[in-house]
């Protein structure tokens, strides 16, 4: 017996110095804020911490989990999707909501320390509650420790601005009216749920720029789509602007036939902007006109809709704009952030933009200019057989890289997972106009490849300005949709909002693109991950994103790639962290070599993008995500912030 438990002894020690000399030493540094949404101004999504290596990831271990009631709040069939990045100030985190609450935890800890709730209308604004983050603004002519010197912003979802004290969550009451700002009234409305927002505002210097979310396809005359930036220590009013040329003496208006700029809506900024302080600089991805399906109520190329543009922040001046869609047909409307970036060329580099898209394509443009920095090209691509509609000859590719998502299905390509359910997706194929991307809409249904949800959407892209490695996340499941004469239609069908598209001769209607297992016709991966290197001009590195753990019967995991709503960020440290996919993983990656090192099981979807940071000098790196599903997407819901750091 005594030898027995000597053994045992034995055994535990040589286990416990196994242990030992696996835990990771780690190495601190100095501390390492995300001040701004995607860590700084320009967008780059990337951190320079670099406790968190290849060598050691294998260790990170979840820290503490926070919960913000709003699940419980909006019951178990929510309306709401948890996308908010949040930002660190000093050692306090600060968030949003989809009920617009901004919440701020201990940096460290997790543990609350303060809830602001603007209480928020919920009969009004858009139809999904959603808030991306929040912003800060300093007030460097106020005393050191005066109230709102360290503001926090926040674009509700029933459209108000509204101003708190950072440290202790209070109003700041010299904001516009008790701190808040109604924006929303400035915007002729007939139905307040047109309208909307769910991204952070923009910071640019003394301003603060919002864009809008106005929803799609309901009528030809819906809201302004116009930008609105105020002061960022007032709230008075400083400019707007407006995407769709209203001004008869604006060159663009020519882009528009007849008077359909004075008719047509949309256009909005739904999506995150950037800004270049130094250069007093705004830039914006600007989306679809109303709406999305049928032009021929807004014939032409329809500038400023469908492109990047760049705004002075102190007027709302228009500097330059580039247009990545003409005349867009397929809601291929600019989702993703313009990220600022020094761009590679010989002998240096230059400061430029850098614009992913839902096609796939990716644009590089001179900051100063909006000139390609890469040869773009106009290419033919297939026409319309509508009446009343009118497509564009040509649309803009980029000479490189290669489109991030197919562009193209043919026949042979079609997925299934048997004999029987392939044949199947071919003669659903065979039925659909299919002439690779761009293919517009018709009576017999088109197909959009890559979907309305894919090439890159609101994630954007992560840049790493020391290895010149931009990474984006991408999906690529395909869509079919086909346009109905409206006096074909039942009264009852009539009266249905989705596709109605108002004032135009024809409603649009989705085809299931899938086969009678529910799985995608296209073939995979439906999901990658992309390493792109800009010095050397090629792609490093692509890789599947995501498994169909969530997604097949019995939980089955193909590694397919799936899927995914959310961002990547870089590390200096040689990692690319995300969540996004369909599976509920966090999950981490080799940034030289795209190799899957480490993944977390989140409490809910990850359709978020993750920061990281470090506190105080030699505290522990922490990868923050908001885990909390995303109701379109069909992801699980909840309301977790979840933290991970070595032990």
């Amino acid at each position: 017996m005594a030898r027995t438990l000597r053994l045992l002894r034995a055994l535990a020690l040589v286990a416990a110095l196994a242990c030992a000399r696996e835990t990771p030493a780690r190495k601190g540094g100095p501390a390492e804020g995300w001040p701004v949404y995607a860590h700084d101004p320009g967008g780059s999504r990337y951190s320079p911490l670099d406790e968190i290596t290849p060598a050691n990831v294998r260790f990170l271990e979840k820290t503490w989990e926070y919960h913000t009631g709003d699940l419980n709040q909006e019951g178990k069939r929510s309306n709401h999707s948890f996308q908010a990045t949040p930002i660190l100030l000093g050692d306090a985190l600060y968030f949003c909501t989809p009920s617009s609450r901004i919440i701020s935890l201990d940096a460290e800890s997790g543990a609350e320390r303060w809830v602001f709730d603007p209480q928020i209308d919920r009969s009004l604004g858009h139809y999904m509650l959603n808030c991306r983050g929040v912003a800060h603004w300093e007030d460097q002519q106020a005393p050191p420790d005066a109230l709102c010197r360290s503001r926090i912003y926040v674009a509700t979802a029933d459209t108000r601005l509204v101003a708190v004290d950072a440290r202790t969550g209070k109003r700041c009451t010299g904001f516009g009216a008790n701190g808040e700002v109604e924006f929303w009234r400035d915007v002729p409305l007939k139905s307040r749920d047109d309208y909307g927002i769910s991204s952070p505002p923009i910071v640019v210097r003394d301003a603060i720029v919002l864009g809008s979310t106005v929803a799609d396809n309901r009528r030809v005359d819906m809201p302004s789509g116009k930008l609105h930036a105020f002061d960022a220590r007032t709230g008075a009013p400083l400019w707007t602007w407006d995407p769709i040329p209203r001004d008869l003496n604006d060159p663009a208006r020519a882009t528009w036939e007849g008077e359909s700029a004075d008719r047509t809506g949309a256009a909005n900024v739904w999506s995150l902007g950037s800004a270049d302080p130094e250069r007093d600089l705004v830039f914006l991805p600007t989306s679809s006109p109303s709406p999305d399906f049928y032009g021929g109520e807004r014939l032409g190329d329809n500038l400023y809709a469908d492109s990047v543009v760049a705004l002075r922040g102190s007027t709302g001046e228009l500097v330059w704009y580039f247009q990545a869609v003409h005349h867009n047909l397929w809601d291929y409307d600019l989702a993703s952030q313009p990220v600022l970036i020094d761009f590679p060329v010989d002998g240096g580099t230059v400061p430029a933009v850098a614009q992913a898209t839902k096609m796939g394509n990716l644009f590089f443009l001179d900051r100063e200019t909006g000139k390609p920095l890469v040869p773009v090209e106009e290419r033919p691509v297939p026409q319309t057989t509508v009446p009343g509609e009118r497509t564009s000859p040509t649309q803009p590719f980029p000479s490189w890289p290669p489109p991030l998502a197919p562009q193209r299905l043919d026949p042979e390509q079609v997925f299934g997972l048997t004999f029987w359910d392939r044949g199947k997706c071919r003669e659903l194929l065979a039925t659909l106009r299919n002439e690779g991307i761009f293919t517009p809409p018709s009576f017999e249904g088109s197909l959009v490849y890559p979907g309305i949800g894919g090439g890159s959407n609101w994630g954007s892209v992560a840049y790493d300005p020391a290895r010149k490695l931009l990474v984006a996340n991408t999906s690529s499941a395909a869509q079919a949709y086909k346009l109905v004469p409206r006096d074909q239609l039942s009264p009852e069908e009539r009266v249905a909002r989705g596709g109605a598209m108002e004032g135009t001769p024809y409603v649009v209607r989705p085809i299931g693109f899938q086969s009678p297992w529910k799985f995608p016709c296209d073939p995979p991966p439906w999901g990658s991950l992309t390493a792109l290197d800009l010095g050397a001009r090629e792609v490093r590195w692509k890789v599947k994103l995501g498994t169909t753990r969530d997604l097949a019967p019995l939980g089955i995991p193909m590694p397919y790639g799936v899927p995914n709503l959310g961002g990547p960020i870089a590390t200096a440290g040689g990692l690319v962290f995300i969540g996004a996919t369909m599976d509920d993983y966090l999950r981490a990656f080799d940034l030289e070599t795209g190799d899957e090192l480490w993944k977390a099981r989140l409490p809910a979807g990850g359709q978020a993008t993750p920061m990281t940071y470090r506190v105080r000098k030699d505290g522990r790196q922490f990868v923050v995500i908001a885990a909390g599903g995303h109701r379109m997407l069909g992801t699980r819901q909840g309301d977790s912030v979840v933290a991970y750091a070595l032990p």
